[in-house]
């Protein structure tokens, strides 16, 4: 293992999969949040999500999270 694997996920990574954990009521509500509460666009926010999707501390820090949304991206990819 390498140094940087060996390293914790920052604070704004832990927000980003913190959010993602939570469930949205509706259209708009999620990206509302990661302006409001993450203060970055949507589109940085899911580049970031996409990047930890293959990160070893994402998946040592939210397992559940990381493979949920791995499964997601996946299935939309095989669907394409």
């Amino acid at each position: 293992m390498d140094e940087g694997a060996a390293e914790e996920l920052g604070e704004r990574e832990r927000d980003v999969l913190a959010l993602e954990r939570q469930s949205w009521s509706g259209p708009g509500a999620k990206e509302r949040a990661v302006r409001e509460r993450l203060g970055m666009a949507p589109v940085r926010y899911y580049q970031l999500l996409n990047a930890l999707l293959d990160d070893a501390r994402a998946l040592r820090h939210d397992p559940v999270t990381i493979n949920r949304l791995r499964r997601l991206r996946d299935t939309r990819r095989a669907d394409r």
